[in-house]
């Protein structure tokens, strides 16, 4: 597949979608936990390249700005971002692994190889697996339980239904839903995106 055929924008349209998906009390139990994560692509990307950028801004900002740091002082600064960047990152990783917050994770349910995460999120060949894979270009965003219960009362949910809010970038994450339905085939998927509803 070209970078041509992944249908990603360059600022991506969120799209808000509801997925319920139904089936016998233990099978959505077990979906339902499968499904759990932290939210996020733990990608380990090398943050070099970024950290070039950051110093060439630091050294020559564009007008009407004047530089204010030494050459070697913008060094120091575009380090010590790289540095900030790239332990955050790591710092994500590690929480992901043990995380559930999320209710509905396409990572921890269709995970993006290790290969690729090193790659990044930009990476051709990583944007070509989530789009062929996923039918997306990056993870869920705002993924809840629905319905929200009021204020004050607790979340009790039906255990014949998994029933989840999320924004999608550009597209419904069609591919991701298509495979789940594959490995999961005693469950009913349904999604749909609301365009008005959100």
């Amino acid at each position: 597949m070209s970078a041509a055929d992944i249908l990603a924008l360059p600022h991506p349209d969120w799209l808000y979608h509801h997925l319920r998906v139904t089936g016998a009390p233990e099978a959505v139990a077990a979906f339902r936990q499968a499904a759990s994560g932290a939210g996020i692509i733990p990608w380990a990307e090398d943050q070099g390249e970024a950290a070039e950028a950051w110093f060439h801004l630091l050294a020559a900002p564009p007008p009407p700005q004047r530089r204010s740091l030494s050459l070697e002082g913008a060094r120091i600064l575009a380090t010590q971002l790289r540095d900030a960047v790239e332990a955050r990152a790591r710092l994500a990783a590690e929480r992901a692994a043990a995380s559930r917050a999320c209710p509905f994770d396409l990572h921890r349910l269709l995970p993006v190889p290790a290969r690729l995460l090193r790659l990044g999120p930009a990476h051709p060949e990583a944007r070509d697996w989530l789009w062929t894979h996923w039918g997306t270009t990056a993870e869920l965003r705002g993924v809840v339980p629905l319905p929200v219960p009021r204020r004050g009362q607790p979340h009790r949910p039906d255990p014949a239904l998994f029933w989840v809010g999320f924004w999608s970038a550009d597209w419904t994450p069609w591919r991701a839903i298509a495979r789940l339905r594959a490995q999961w085939p005693a469950l009913a998927f349904a999604v749909r995106p609301l365009y008005d509803d959100a």
